[in-house]
């Protein structure tokens, strides 16, 4: 019997491929702005000017100098110290919610797209019940129930990611289910299961990284507005929406302190979005001649 045809994923690596990357000004851009974010998260795990948690309220509303670079805020903390440890938080809940999102929608998006029928119609419309559901009204209904913090704002977001992943998966598997080499593989006897993971979930997972790029940033997003509102991270752990929250009631002394997260929070998302754009284009070129 020959062998079955398999379509070369988008994902596939080669000169073309980093030829594409590095010609991609968003892809560049973005890529340069996220490596910062990961590395400023990651010099937080072992090193920081000075402690995050440490309350000295004689020197607060310091302006930056050589001992703090960014000053301190209103608890005499220093304020480089907490947005180090900030980027922290933001990318541990941003990895797990997309995380979440990302596995149950995708393997709910392929379920829909290999059976069909009612499994297809069911799992639809509980997607759109989903969106129903926004990440702040979540984390409103779950901190009302188990109180707030980091793990509830995780799950709001997360749940809030599920039915997005679930619709692409599905409408991006279709169009592969329909494909010559995926019915000349059922042709030849092979199952639902092993067709979704051998030929239609290589040939999506482009699209999947792409919009789970685009999802991080939202989910970076999201868990400031929580933290801003009291619903996200907690005290003392650091968190870029509630310094934010903090600095309001001290603008007009000290408009900085609302400055330094809310230009993180920007680039952080900036970045994300320029590297999700640029991926796109890496990932099909076609788009990228239409602009």
């Amino acid at each position: 019997m020959s062998a079955i045809p398999v379509a070369t994923p988008p994902l596939a690596h080669g000169p073309g491929f980093w030829k594409r990357a590095f010609a991609s000004r968003s892809f560049a851009i973005g890529a340069v702005l996220s490596t910062l974010l990961t590395i400023a998260a990651a010099i937080s795990f072992v090193w920081t000017p000075h402690s995050p948690y440490e309350v000295d309220i004689a020197m607060k509303l310091q302006p930056a100098s050589g001992t703090h670079w960014f000053g301190t805020d209103a608890y005499g903390r220093d304020v480089a110290s907490l947005m180090l440890v900030g980027a922290r938080s933001s990318i541990a809940v941003g990895v797990i919610a997309v995380g979440i999102g990302l596995l149950v929608g995708t393997a709910l998006g392929l379920l829909a797209a290999a059976r069909r029928g009612w499994w297809e119609e069911i799992i639809m419309r509980l997607a759109d019940f989903g969106f129903a559901f926004p990440a702040i009204l979540s984390a409103i209904m779950l901190t009302a129930v188990f109180g707030p913090g980091m793990v509830n704002a995780i799950i709001a977001i997360g749940i809030y990611n599920i039915p997005t992943f679930a619709r692409i998966t599905r409408a991006s598997a279709n169009t592969i289910w329909g494909r010559e080499f995926v019915l000349a593989a059922r042709a030849c006897g092979k199952g639902a299961f092993s067709i979704t993971m051998e030929h239609v979930l290589p040939n999506i997972a482009s699209v999947l990284i792409v919009q789970a790029t685009i999802r991080f940033a939202i989910a970076i997003l999201a868990e400031a507005a929580l933290s801003y509102l009291g619903l996200g991270t907690q005290p003392p752990q650091p968190s870029w929406g509630r310094m934010l929250s903090e600095a309001q009631s001290l603008m007009f002394q000290a408009p900085m302190l609302a400055v330094y997260p809310g230009f993180a929070i920007a680039l952080a998302v900036l970045g994300l979005n320029l590297l999700g754009d640029g991926m796109r284009d890496i990932f099909d070129p076609r788009l990228a001649r239409k602009r």
